[in-house]
């Protein structure tokens, strides 16, 4: 079994899955084409986190949003977040 680690700092303590595109609706559609990234409780919940640090939170929109975009289309994208991110 691999050790799951932060993705921003490779701590492997207090690891957290986060859905990239959260939300009511986001949130599952997230978890239905495998948008989470593992993150430790700091870079999580904590102040410098996803959820307070908009630079990390668009910086992972970005990088899952190509990464949909190689296997989908841009439009279908679009169509289930609703939003561009590139």
């Amino acid at each position: 079994m691999m050790d799951r680690k932060c993705y921003v700092c490779k701590t492997t303590i207090g690891i957290e899955s986060h859905h990239v595109f959260y939300g009511t609706s986001n949130r599952k559609h997230s978890e239905k084409h495998g948008m989470k990234v593992d993150l430790c409780h700091y870079h999580h919940r904590g102040n410098g986190g996803v959820h307070f640090n908009r630079k990390l939170d668009i910086h992972l929109k970005k990088l899952f949003q190509q990464q949909f975009e190689e296997h989908h289309s841009h439009s279908e994208f679009m169509e289930v977040f609703g939003r561009n991110y590139l």
